[in-house]
């Protein structure tokens, strides 16, 4: 596991972190800082932008509900992100922020709401699933933030673009076969040829349906997609939200970054 700080408080901010500069923080920052942690001047924060890798930085009170922090050293390099999506049928509530929080842990470069025929919910608070993206990747250590995309129809996504990325479409439909084994055979054949340490993962996405299951016109959509992979989450039908760390997990550990 990397030698991570996670007793430190994570703070993310959009603004450029470079060392000997010091950066206000909001209300709702320094009233988590000093109120809820009880943090004091002087004492040490994690920040991160999403750009310039992670900072240590010390605070600073420059008035009763004021709160600065003085950028000190960079504790890690911004990493090269992974090119996957995560594509789902929206949820409600708090089930929506659990997938969100772990899409977000499991390296998703942009989470992208799709508007299936049985999808249940169709309002969306895309303020929310920001808020979302960076508590959680305040708390597990996550330096890119991915993108939050505004929902979008079924049929754009069987339309015929974006090819070279492999869409894993996860369906309850499917055969139950080892999951592992067809990712693995889904590899590309360049990729698979290079040394494990030279492989980078390949464009990918992750595609979890609604509640209800796909509609027999969107399976047969899907399948008619260049570049697609049907795959079974094992012989249980899972809820929505644990089918989609389930198949976040397998991708990463087969196709993405847990490799090697």
């Amino acid at each position: 596991m990397p030698n991570h700080d996670f007793r430190s408080p994570r703070i993310y901010l959009d603004a450029p972190l470079t060392a000997g500069t010091a950066v206000p923080l909001d209300r709702d920052q320094a009233n988590y800082l000093l109120n809820v942690l009880r943090l004091d001047n002087g004492d040490s924060v994690l920040l991160f932008n999403g750009r310039d890798g992670e900072w240590r930085a010390s605070l600073a009170q420059a008035g009763k509900k004021t709160l600065a922090a003085e950028v000190v050293e960079r504790t890690r390099e911004q990493p090269e992100p992974l090119d996957l999506h995560f594509l789902f049928a929206p949820l409600k509530h708090a089930r929506l922020d659990y997938l969100v929080q772990k899409a977000v842990e499991m390296g998703a470069s942009k989470i992208q709401p799709v508007m299936t025929q049985h999808t249940q919910a169709t309002r969306l608070n895309l303020e929310r699933m920001r808020a979302n993206t960076i508590e959680a990747a305040q708390q597990c250590g996550v330096l890119a933030l991915p993108e939050v995309a505004e929902a979008m129809p079924f049929s754009r996504l069987t339309a015929k673009s974006d090819v070279d990325r492999l869409l894993v479409f996860c369906d309850e439909d499917a055969e139950v076969k080892d999951p592992i084994a067809a990712l693995a055979a889904a590899r590309p054949q360049a990729t698979a040829l290079l040394p494990a340490e030279a492989q980078a993962p390949p464009p990918l996405a992750v595609l979890i349906g609604p509640e209800g299951g796909f509609s027999e016109g969107e399976r047969e959509a899907l399948l008619a997609r260049p570049n697609i992979l049907r795959l079974a989450l094992g012989p249980r039908i899972l809820r929505a939200d644990t089918a989609g760390v389930a198949a976040l997990a397998l991708v990463q550990a087969v196709l993405g970054d847990w490799r090697g």
